[in-house]
């Protein structure tokens, strides 16, 4: 976790200097390397070409700063439908939306949820599934996603 912090801490300013808010990082191993993928968001939303111009401009950041070790690939994306959520903020956001949650350790016997997210403090977030209410720590949460309901 560490490791994607001090990402994000050296991203943002660029980031937020072309007019963007960055949502947060991914790092993912991939058979060649490394995958970073960084998602971004605008109020006129995102287009291609925003995500290229951001893409070439943390890739300066990362090259000059050499703050991946070895081969890697960048990626830069909106957020999607299916939003990933990062920060304690964001899912305030989205309280009373269904979620999607992967787990690092089990809690209540799973590694992972989907519900209605239903509270989110600073240092927990809670999931309605049915009757149960199942309070998650933040640092167990591996991934959690909006999960559209059609």
């Amino acid at each position: 976790m560490a490791v994607l912090d001090a990402l994000t801490a050296l991203l943002e300013p660029t980031v937020s200097g072309l007019g963007y808010e960055l949502l947060g990082v991914e790092r993912q191993p991939t058979a060649g390397g490394t995958l970073i993928r960084l998602y971004i968001d605008s109020s006129e939303g995102i287009v291609v070409d925003d995500c290229a111009t951001v893409s070439r401009q943390v890739g300066d950041v990362l090259e000059v700063e050499e703050a991946v070790s070895g081969a890697y690939t960048l990626e830069v994306s909106s957020p999607g439908l299916d939003r990933p959520l990062f920060t304690p903020a964001q899912y305030r956001v989205f309280i009373g939306s269904h979620v999607k949650v992967r787990l690092r350790t089990i809690v209540n016997g799973r590694r992972r949820l989907a519900g209605l997210l239903a509270a989110a403090t600073d240092e927990y977030l809670t999931i309605s599934i049915g009757e149960d209410d199942i309070d998650v720590p933040y640092n167990v949460v591996e991934r959690a996603r909006l999960d559209p309901q059609w």
